[in-house]
């Protein structure tokens, strides 16, 4: 099954069961997480009962929220190969034998997940960028998973968008920290959560054979396939696990997929080509099977100082 979120007119949130062209209301929940902590077998009962007596909304009289408002944590990974080897290569850099062995993964903010509609850039960026992901959410939780109880765990998957102010992460990891303030402006999730088994007959060794690409005012700037990625969901969630727990919600980012950033494509083929993300910009993004996200890029106001007035820097001799 394909579930929403979404806002009208009101502004207040419902969530509903794809049918076709329309949505069908599933009435008493403003949130997919509630659902999704109750289990495979509630969501689905609920979504079955909402095709047979929900209120039927058209999806051009409403706004796409992020399926989730606020998951529980939001860990993303760097796990597709051709994204990190292009990286590396750009900075003359081979690969690291260390990333065929560890899924690593960075913990970012689970309070800025946003549906479609404007995105906000990383306030005082001036090289903002998307990064093409998929993400899976964990509907069973568990400790010291398997990668097959990883797999398991897994209750369904939606296009998630990783925005970046690229030129503040680079400050920020050089000091062997982060990325931080760079990340987490804005995470865009949706439109739709999908269930595992729409999924089935596209299975792969690792992933599935699903077209993903992102298109920048019409323009086509990345193109990929889920297929191709290196590590699995269940052992990214396997990995996760090792030594604490995930939890029913926990959003499970995949990383950029190769040609899925900026940064990517303007080291490969430069700056002129593939120009960092402005305001008013339009960045339309599709994953076959999991929906079309669309999203306008607004500008930020100049960061306000986090020095208390009058301080004075410290000086080493």
């Amino acid at each position: 099954m394909k579930f929403v979120r979404f806002a009208g007119e009101e502004g207040s949130a419902q969530v509903g069961v794809v049918q076709s062209d329309v949505y069908r209301v599933i009435e008493g929940h403003d949130d997919l997480l509630g659902l999704i902590q109750q289990g495979d077998e509630v969501l689905r009962r609920a979504g079955e009962q909402a095709m047979k007596t929900g209120a039927i909304v058209s999806p051009s009289t409403v706004r796409n929220l992020s399926p989730i408002a606020t998951p529980p944590t939001f860990r993303d990974f760097y796990a597709f190969e051709q994204h990190v080897k292009a990286g590396r290569e750009s900075r003359g850099l081979e690969m690291d034998p260390l990333w065929y062995k560890i899924p690593v993964f960075y913990f970012s903010n689970p309070y800025n997940f946003l549906g479609e509609g404007e995105i906000p850039m990383t306030p005082g960026s001036r090289r903002f960028d998307f990064e093409l992901e998929v993400a899976a959410v964990v509907g069973r939780g568990g400790r010291d998973l398997t990668a097959e109880q990883g797999e398991d765990s897994i209750i369904g998957y939606a296009i998630l968008c990783d925005w970046s102010g690229r030129d503040i992460q680079h400050e920020e990891m050089r000091l062997s920290m982060g990325p931080v303030k760079g990340k987490d402006t804005a995470t865009s999730l949706g439109p739709w959560f999908v269930t595992k088994d729409e999924l089935e007959p596209h299975r792969t060794e690792r992933g599935f054979d699903r077209a993903m690409s992102l298109k920048v005012n019409g323009t086509e700037y990345a193109r990929s396939n889920w297929a191709d990625i290196y590590y699995s969901f269940g052992e990214m969630v396997s990995y996760a696990s090792r030594g604490t727990e995930v939890r029913p919600g926990d959003v499970i980012g995949s990383g950029t997929c190769g040609t899925g950033c900026i940064l990517e494509l303007s080291r490969t083929h430069g700056e002129d080509k593939f120009a960092w993300l402005k305001a008013g910009d339009e960045v339309l993004i599709e994953i076959e099977g999991l929906g079309t996200q669309r999203t306008t890029i607004s500008p930020s106001p100049e960061p306000a100082s986090f020095r208390h007035h009058g301080r004075v820097q410290a000086s080493w001799t």
